[in-house]
């Protein structure tokens, strides 16, 4: 069994009508309801607005993959909780950091870069799979249409990728490396360009294999979790 937790900020989803109706039980709510559809995978949710983030230490504990939607609350976010989560991330537990996580506080100190790029609102887009082969892409077409999403585009102040999986192509000529892997420690960490809140981006089945695929592939596997600690030798 593959222990997931889906973690949003729950800021867009209260308070603007039309992120309302189209994830009317939250962005959160919505991926729960599609990953729980696998047999293999136990979720559950956190947000901003739980005590601590909802991200404990005993929540990361049993935490396989922490999957992870932010935007607005960036600075907000507790700098202790977002060490804690680099911790654990170094420690084994997989990590999705979706869209607008990018620029979170983790991602950053995971990454060591200023995580910045190129932005604008409501393009078409083109996710074209560029490593077919990979298993985050197994059962995915060579390009999927997103009619409406937000751009983002390249410059992206990014370390070198282990693997480039799929690049976003926006009607107004921008290009972007939109599905990313990176190793940091025992932790594999999956980073992921499209769904922005006003966009119903996760509805696509596309879109949420992709996802599907990427939590298995970041659960760890045959490894112990834990930190090694500086010691002293004395004799």
């Amino acid at each position: 069994m593959i222990r997931i937790t889906v973690w949003n900020e729950n800021k867009h989803d209260q308070e603007l009508d039309i992120v309302k109706k189209i994830y009317p039980e939250g962005i959160h709510g919505y991926i729960k309801s599609f990953l729980s559809k696998e047999n293999d995978f136990e979720v559950r949710t956190a947000t901003f607005y739980d005590d601590e983030h909802g991200l404990t230490e005993e929540v990361l504990s049993s935490t396989d993959v922490l999957i992870y939607w932010s935007h607005a609350l960036q600075d907000e976010f507790s700098d202790e909780v977002a060490q804690r989560i680099c911790t654990h991330v170094l420690s084994g537990m997989g990590l999705i950091a979706l869209h607008s996580a990018h620029y979170s506080k983790m991602l950053r100190l995971l990454m060591g870069s200023t995580m910045t790029l190129k932005w604008k609102h409501d393009v078409e887009e083109r996710l074209w799979c560029i490593d077919p082969l990979h298993p985050i892409a197994e059962g995915i077409p060579e390009c999927i249409t997103i009619p409406q999403e937000e751009m983002y585009g390249e410059p992206f102040d990014i370390p070198a990728p282990d693997d480039v999986i799929f690049a976003g192509w926006f009607s107004n000529g921008y290009v972007f490396r939109s599905g990313c892997t990176f190793t940091r420690g025992k932790g594999k960490i999956f980073y992921f360009q499209p769904g922005h809140e006003t966009c119903p981006t996760y509805h696509i089945p596309e879109i949420q294999k992709i996802i599907t695929n990427a939590v298995r592939f970041c659960a760890p596997k045959n490894i112990q979790r834990g930190i090694r600690e500086n010691k002293e030798i004395k004799n």
